[in-house]
């Protein structure tokens, strides 16, 4: 599907599905999963502007930023989250004889609140760079915004790990597994958000006041990583402390084992003695044999129990 934004006297306006020859016009292409017959459109328009499927994925810092005869192309990844499950998804923009195109493969939060904020803007301060910050800067806010949750789910998983009366630590190696891949994407955002702010900063050397929004934005980013890097420090020591507590516990266990084996040794022992089936043993005469057999296995059980418990191993 194709929205297109055209400036039409004092306000903004919306055309989706547009009209072809509105699209030579438009201050904002959005190309969301579009027709090949889209694609093509949109290219014969503006000089094949659109990246190709393969180059959108790409992750080498000259194929995700850079400039040629069609204009500026911007690649970075936005964070998306549903069912509870977030995923990385690559948004590409263009900035192309005054105005922008942008291409990407599903519907985000992002750009939908951008098209409200844009209905609601004076068109005399529109221009496509200014478009292209403003959905950055609300990349940055919800990318704050996970951070923050972060914190919170960390501050309930630390209790499951941590508390000593309802401790959890399986339960926990779960949470803390899924709060990791969500903080590995956040970080893997900012740092690509991050390498697309600074190759637009060197290619904006005539507007201070778009240079200066984006140094707002860098500063932005960079007091959001010391955030995303305490966040990995915090999941891996609730990590260790969890699959610590865990080894204490088989542990635990594996000494119960141990010990119930060493105490059942020597009746054992006893036992087999006056099992075997040699013809000759005096104690089978004696008319106290069998409970002086079992006296002897009491005794020989309770010993080692008895040496374990003043040794403080039990």
């Amino acid at each position: 599907m194709i929205h297109a934004y055209v400036i039409e006297g004092n306000r903004v306006a919306h055309l989706a599905p547009p009209d072809p020859a509105c699209l030579q016009e438009a201050l904002w292409i959005d190309l969301v999963a579009p027709t090949p017959e889209e694609r093509e459109h949109v290219d014969a328009l503006h000089r094949k502007a659109l990246p190709e499927p393969e180059e959108v994925d790409e992750i080498e810092a000259t194929s995700r930023a850079y400039e040629d005869e069609s204009g500026l192309h911007l690649h970075t990844f936005f964070l998306v989250e549903r069912d509870g499950k977030t995923r990385l998804e690559t948004v590409a923009f263009t900035l192309t004889d005054g105005r922008l195109i942008t291409l990407r493969d599903a519907e985000l939060p992002a750009f939908r609140l951008l098209r409200r904020r844009l209905l609601r803007m004076d068109p005399a301060r529109i221009d496509p760079t200014a478009l292209l910050l403003e959905v950055v800067e609300i990349a940055l806010d919800r990318l704050a915004d996970h951070i923050e949750a972060g914190y919170a789910h960390l501050d309930e998983v630390g209790k499951m790990v941590l508390a000593t009366s309802e401790r959890r630590p399986e339960q926990a190696i779960d949470r803390l597994a899924q709060v990791e891949d969500t903080n590995g994407k956040i970080r893997l955002c900012l740092l690509d958000l991050q390498r697309v702010l600074t190759f637009l900063t060197r290619r904006l050397h005539h507007d201070q006041a778009q240079r200066g929004r984006i140094h707002d934005l860098l500063r932005d980013i960079e007091s959001l990583l010391p955030h995303n890097g305490y966040l990995f420090d915090k999941i891996n020591f609730l990590m260790d402390a969890a699959l610590g507590f865990i080894n204490v516990e088989q542990n635990q266990i594996i000494k119960i084992f141990s010990i119930a084996a060493v105490v059942f040794l020597p009746p054992t022992l006893v036992a087999s003695v006056y099992g075997m089936n040699f013809r000759h043993m005096p104690e089978l005469d004696w008319p106290w044999g069998y409970p002086l057999a079992l006296a002897l296995m009491v005794a020989t059980g309770i010993a080692p129990y008895w040496y374990f418990k003043r040794k403080g191993w039990l």
